[in-house]
Formats: structure tokens, C-alpha cells, sequence
């Protein structure tokens, strides 16, 4: 898929003439859902960029964007499984709007930014709490960045065909209840801001990912906290209810031996959803 995108509009114009011409189509159903950026150079992610998400926390709204990253071998597919970590017990969930560069760049200018974005997809900010917030001496990465840790997708919808990227919204489910419900437009920095401020450090390159954030709503600061499990055995999950996988394409196996279920979603861009492990 990089090596598409570096191809550039021609490689969106063989490709638009492809879906146009109809042909070399598959069923949905007999089709799997891979990630649709798998190996990118980077997955760059931003940290309390939600007014809502700082109020919930009661934390200042940042002056500046707060950036962080995440390993791309923590990238999984829109159906695939989140494999809880035996090394945590505090597995979190984070509905993410993320921006896919297509142009490369450095020194972008605000007013310029959407001219080096191809797209955008949903993505999961999956995170370990214990492990970002008391240990690895706070810093992020360890927590954010295990393996299946982004669940990406289902597909890049390229920018031209969003109305308004700064006025979706965005939610986040567990076992089919709403954690998260809130809408870009409460982005604290959006999608041109972030692009520039992160050009003035790294070079980005066609095919980089850019997670812009989550909304309040995570169960961290829920009162109790409350965390993903993994539900086999007879154990409990970690929010009430069920949902049925084939609605969104998770696994199509009996409750009792799925973990908790999590589906990501935002207006114009579609669903995922991924089953802990």
C-alpha cells in the first residue's frame, strides 16, 4: 500500500478508473479485511486533544499538541483480535479519527496541511493504563504500543469525499454499550494544525498515520475504572451487554467464550470492531 500511495494522484486515478470499470470485484463476505496501511514508516499519535477528554480528567487543555507513537507492528486489522497482554490488567479503549498522509512533507504550512493528506480511517488507541501512566517512568510508548494495540480501518476514505472532517461523529462501544459519543468538532488541534506541527520535526512520508486523539469516554476515568477482559470461562466482561459479531463482522463464536467486544466508529468512515483476547 505504500508503495501506491507513493505513486501518487496517478496511482488514485488508475485506481478510480478500476472501480469504475466494475470489474475484479469479491463478496464481502468471502473478502478478509486486513488493516488498509499495514507497514507504515510511522504511526504518529496526539494525547488529550479533545476538550471533552481533558474535562474528564480535569487536565489542562494543552498549549501545544501532545505527541507521542506507537510501534507500526501494533497495527491489526478492522475485524482482528485484541490479544490482552498478560503483563496488564488496566486494557483501555481509544475511538481515534486518523489521517493518512499521501503527500510527503516537511516545514508544512497550516494553510497547505490537507494538501499532503489522502484520507482518513478509524482507529483504536488501544492502551495498557498501568504501563503508560506508573510505569516505564510514564513515558507512553510501552503502554500504547504492544503488539495488535491499533486496530485500523475498514478502509481509507479519501478526503475528497468527507463533507467536513472537523464535524463527524465519533463513538466507541463495548459489548454494545456507548462509552464514547462526541463529534471532531471538539478537537482541541485539528487535522491541518497537527500535520504542520508534526512536519516541523520529521519528514512525513506517504502511507505515515496520524491519530488525532480520543474523546471523553475511556474507561480509565470512569468511576469505577473500567477495563477490557478477556470473558472465557465464566468470567465477567468489562461492560454489560452483548453485541452480535455478525452486526460488525467480529468473530462469530458463542458469548461465553468471547472476551469483551469493541467497535470504533465515526460518521463517513465506517465501523471496526475487535474482540479481546
Amino acid at each position: 500500500m505504500r508503495e501506491f500511495l507513493e505513486i501518487g494522484p496517478r496511482g488514485l486515478e488508475l485506481a478510480h478508473r478500476a472501480l469504475q470499470s466494475g470489474q475484479h470485484r469479491v463478496p464481502r463476505a468471502a473478502a478478509q479485511l486486513l488493516a488498509p496501511l499495514g507497514d507504515p514508516q510511522k504511526v504518529i499519535c496526539v494525547g488529550l486533544n479533545y476538550h471533552d477528554h481533558c474535562q474528564e480528567q480535569a487536565a489542562k487543555v494543552p498549549k501545544e499538541p501532545l505527541i507521542f507513537s506507537k510501534f507500526p507492528s501494533a497495527i491489526t486489522g478492522p475485524f482482528d483480535d485484541i490479544v490482552h497482554p498478560q503483563d496488564t490488567s488496566e486494557l483501555d479503549w481509544e475511538v481515534e479519527l486518523a489521517a493518512v498522509i499521501g503527500k510527503r512533507g516537511r516545514h508544512i504550512e497550516e494553510a497547505a496541511a490537507l494538501q499532503h493528506v489522502l484520507g482518513f480511517t478509524v482507529a483504536n488507541d488501544v492502551s495498557a493504563r498501568d504501563w503508560q501512566m506508573r510505569r516505564n517512568g510514564r513515558q507512553w510508548l510501552l503502554g500504547k504500543t504492544f503488539d495488535t494495540f491499533c486496530p485500523l480501518g475498514p478502509a481509507i476514505v479519501t478526503k475528497e469525499a468527507v463533507a467536513d472532517v472537523h464535524n463527524l461523529w465519533i463513538r466507541c462501544s463495548v459489548n454494545g454499550q456507548r462509552m464514547q459519543d462526541s463529534n471532531t468538532c471538539h478537537l482541541i488541534f485539528g487535522v491541518p494544525a497537527l500535520v504542520a506541527w508534526v512536519s516541523r520535526f520529521v519528514t512525513l512520508v506517504p502511507g505515515d498515520i496520524l491519530l488525532t486523539g480520543t474523546p471523553a469516554g475511556v474507561g480509565v476515568f470512569r468511576k469505577p475504572p473500567v477495563f477490557l477482559k478477556v470473558r472465557g470461562n465464566g468470567g465477567s466482561g468489562g461492560a454489560g451487554g452483548t453485541v452480535d459479531p455478525t452486526e460488525c463482522g467480529c468473530h462469530r463464536v458463542p458469548p461465553s467464550q468471547r472476551g469483551d467486544e469493541v467497535q470504533c466508529e465515526i460518521q463517513e468512515l465506517g465501523t471496526i470492531c475487535n474482540r479481546v483476547v
